[in-house]
């Protein structure tokens, strides 16, 4: 007979990935243990066990959790009944309004896929290339030249995830410039040049 799913499931599930992401951005992939997780998450091995298995499992599903998110995040964002750039800014706004919280995530997503399998990699590609695809798409319209050319929208796009992606080492919440702030830069910087935001 199948184990019955208890109630607070998902909320558990949640709670062991935010600790677990945590101790992997703290100590590393390689250097966490499960027993270390399941301490910080104040809760038995065995338990941890029960809902994830193996660490390759915690890995990928933190992985997985934060793409879901982002790509949330991203759609909440959006607007297509705006111009292009103004649309484009309101992307990047949504990726760092989900960096906000999600630093941990966003490490091991970076850092700690690895040791995945084949296909769980290829399933967390499929869903970076649907994130991706967002901004490429937009960047076609300010752009119409980029889809033409041989080598395509996609250096170009990733480029500006290049950006974005490593805000988590750097931005400070309490510094000089806001979130809104560094997405009104980054579009501008992206979309002029540097010597645009002197203006």
């Amino acid at each position: 007979m199948a184990r019955t799913r208890a109630a607070d499931f998902d909320d558990k599930r949640r709670s062991i990935l935010d600790s677990a992401a945590a101790v992997f951005a703290k100590l590393g992939m390689e250097h966490a243990s499960m027993a270390q997780i399941a301490k910080e998450n104040n809760v038995s091995k065995a338990l941890l066990y029960h809902y994830y298995p193996s660490k390759e499992l915690l890995l990928f599903d933190i992985g997985r959790t934060h793409l879901i998110e982002l790509e949330a995040a991203i759609q909440k964002a959006d607007r297509p009944d705006l111009d292009p750039p103004q649309r484009l800014r309101h992307l990047i706004g949504g990726v760092l309004e989900n960096y906000r919280t999600a630093s941990n995530f966003h490490q091991v997503l970076l850092n700690g896929t690895g040791s995945l399998s084949e296909a769980q990699r290829v399933e967390l590609q499929q869903m970076e290339r649907r994130i991706v695809k967002a901004f490429s798409d937009v960047l076609i319209e300010i752009n119409p030249e980029l889809g033409k050319k041989r080598a395509g929208v996609t250096p170009v796009t990733m480029s500006l995830f290049g950006i974005l992606n490593w805000t988590y080492i750097w931005f400070k919440p309490s510094g000089a410039l806001s979130r809104d702030g560094y997405a009104d830069m980054v579009t501008t910087l992206f979309l002029n040049g540097v010597t645009s935001l002197n203006r």
